[in-house]
């Protein structure tokens, strides 16, 4: 049975129209499909043949940690899977160009050209797959948003693409909240379209992995127009400053979470086999129960280095309970602040103070021309309206950004592979 499928190419015309095109706009200019880079391929199928050892693995015993390892390389062993599979078919097809069978080469003639669009978004799916997930990306974001320079009229811009996002995430069904709408109280102003002059806001989008959709809106967005106020019809040019950060539950660190102990996501989760526990003799007052029994206990956590030690009550099992407690508690502050101050570096490293400039944007709203163009991607569109409604447009701007967010990624795990390959080769000479 030949991996091919084999269809006419009438059919493959009236069902996938959109669909092949779309393969044919990413396609290389090169008559050949574009394939993965050698040290991607082999990242890839190094860590499949992890994926398959741990799936082994758990048919006999589970672990949380090894499932959770084994769900996270899942994607890249089907990702492979498929290319494997394009690639084959993209063999047979060529070879059956070489067939003596005048009707064998016509048919495989017109399924090339398919498979060679199949072949090309496996190796996008397989090299996306590759790249390694941000931490946050499965969590909701605050959109921060803070007029930058321009005066007023940047604050009514700000106002401008608060009400954006929020009507974005009306039309997408997103759930929000406004954490906080703080208007400036030094102007009474409006603009044209009703805006407030905002001095900040912050927009809670509280749908899981909202962080991943919405990061590439951070920066500095660029508003070229002519105020309401200007009266010789002047365009002036002024800047918003957003940030994405995620949101972290609001009870993370309450009683209610110690409940969720055995949750490998939760802060209070610890893998048994990773304390270390020493019972002894209780010292102190106490009378001769102090002396006689190994009532004590002390846990070490190896990873962090963290012990707590009980010894209050008389009862091992009790001191135990509590000193697995206390681990718990102060693990879970310690995770706490590290994730706090990631966050914070998040923060500074999206948009530090020098970095509130116009020459610094992201993305520039032009109204007289009725375009929005994203400086990163270097997508222009011409529904400025329709962006600024949060309609799909936006939505297309938004898309593009996340491709070119995973290129970067992909280009730099490819640089990443490349690197310890030459390393790796220089080792063996």
């Amino acid at each position: 049975m030949l991996a091919a499928p084999w269809v006419c190419q009438r059919c493959v015309r009236s069902l996938g129209r959109i669909r092949v095109s779309q393969f044919i706009r990413r396609a290389s200019t090169d008559s050949a499909p574009r394939t993965l880079p050698p040290a991607l391929l082999e990242r890839a199928r190094r860590l499949t043949a992890e994926h398959d050892q741990l799936r082994a693995a758990l048919e006999n015993d589970f672990d949380p940690k090894k499932a959770k390892r084994a769900g996270e390389l899942g994607r890249i062993a089907e990702a492979l899977k498929q290319f494997e599979k394009a690639k084959t078919a993209l063999g047979e097809l060529q070879a059956l160009l070489e067939s003596d069978d005048a009707e064998m080469r016509e048919l495989a003639r017109d399924d090339l050209e398919a498979t060679e669009a199949q072949l090309d978004e496996s190796s996008r799916n397989l090299s996306v797959a590759l790249t390694p997930k941000h931490p946050f990306a499965d969590m909701p974001c605050l959109l921060e948003i803070r007029p930058g320079p321009g005066g007023t009229e940047g604050r009514f811009f700000a106002d401008t693409l608060f009400k954006m996002y929020k009507l974005y995430c009306a039309n997408k069904g997103y759930r929000t909240r406004v954490v906080q709408y703080e208007a400036s109280d030094s102007d009474c102003q409006t603009g044209d379209e009703g805006e407030v002059a905002l001095q900040e806001a912050v927009l809670e989008v509280q749908e899981p992995g909202a962080y991943g959709l919405f990061r590439g809106e951070a920066g500095m967005h660029r508003v070229q127009r002519v105020p309401a106020t200007e009266t010789k019809g002047r365009t002036h040019t002024s800047a918003v400053a957003v940030w994405v950060l995620p949101s972290f539950s609001e009870n993370a660190g309450s009683s209610e979470s110690e409940a969720d102990w055995d949750n490998p996501e939760s802060d209070f989760y610890i893998d048994p086999a990773e304390v270390r526990t020493e019972t002894m003799r209780a010292r102190g007052a106490g009378g001769q129960h102090v002396n006689k029994t190994e009532s004590a206990i002390r846990l070490t956590h190896v990873p962090t280095g963290i012990t707590v030690s009980m010894q209050d009550s008389r009862s091992q099992h009790r001191n135990r309970d509590m000193a697995w407690r206390l681990l718990r508690s102060r693990l879970a502050q310690q995770r706490r602040e590290a994730r706090e101050e990631q966050v914070r570096q998040l923060r500074n490293s999206v948009l530090a103070t020098h970095q509130i400039t116009r020459g610094d944007k992201i993305r520039t709203y032009q109204y007289q021309q009725d375009r929005c163009t994203d400086h990163r991607c270097g997508l222009d569109t011409h529904n400025l309206p329709d962006v600024l409604r949060g309609g799909e447009t936006l939505d297309r701007v938004m898309e593009s950004v996340r491709t070119w967010l995973v290129n970067k990624d992909i280009e730099a795990v490819l640089a990443d592979e490349e690197a310890a390959a030459a390393a790796a080769a220089k080792q063996t000479k």
